[in-house]
């Protein structure tokens, strides 16, 4: 079997790690001390710095490390104009080809969903497993089309994706709204609507935003 290069290998690892909450926020991790504990030099482990800093999932602190990227209002209003004209899109194209059988499969998976975060909004309210459920539900919106392109620049902002979900979801009633939204949005690519579907999309990314966007203002 093929080993992994160095610099994908630190990349992995420190992504992984990411994505699983193991960083805590504010803090300031040592480069030197992740390269130990995962057995690469300084060069590939830099390279991998470097390539998560330009995704966004740290910043890097000349000297002393990197630390979990900072949101900042320019990457709230970035990632939903990224979100908006890849989902914008998608759905529309989903409402063309409503009756064909890929679409049905999809509708099928988007049901599915639903239901799961219809229980937990009815049971535990648990906002992390809601969000896992709410990215899922976008992911196949976006995966359906087959864009190669779309699936890689969707998924580099992700991570954004779920901060930002898990911070909108606190506000009270946002839970059974996005329930709500979703809903819109599956009916009315099922049914072949597209005197409406792109409005209730973008309705469905500018909510979010105006919250993401009131909190940080207030931060």
């Amino acid at each position: 079997m093929t080993q992994k290069p160095l610099q994908t290998k630190a990349y992995d690892y420190i992504k992984d790690l990411i994505l699983k909450d193991a960083f805590v926020y504010d803090t300031i991790y040592s480069e030197t001390k992740i390269s130990k504990e995962i057995g690469v030099s300084r060069t590939p482990m830099r390279d991998a710095l470097h390539r998560l800093a330009q995704e966004r999932y740290i910043d890097i602190i000349p000297s002393k490390g990197f630390c979990i990227h900072q949101m900042t209002k320019q990457d709230i209003i970035e990632t939903f104009q990224i979100r908006s004209a890849i989902e914008g899109y998608c759905t529309v194209q989903i409402a063309k080809d409503h009756k064909e059988d890929w679409s049905q499969k999809l509708f099928r998976k988007l049901d599915y969903i639903m239901e799961k975060q219809r229980k937990i909004l009815e049971t535990t309210q648990d906002i992390s497993a809601f969000v896992e459920y709410d990215n899922q539900f976008h992911i196949e919106i976006v995966s359906s089309l087959n864009n190669r392109t779309f699936h890689e620049l969707f998924g580099s902002y992700l991570f954004q994706i779920k901060r930002l979900a898990v911070l909108s979801l606190g506000h009270p009633g946002r839970m059974q709204e996005t329930i709500e939204e979703h809903s819109a949005i599956l009916n009315a690519m099922r049914s072949g609507n597209l005197a409406e579907i792109y409005s209730i999309t973008m309705k469905h990314m500018e909510t979010p935003k105006g919250l993401n966007l009131s909190d940080f203002c207030y931060s």
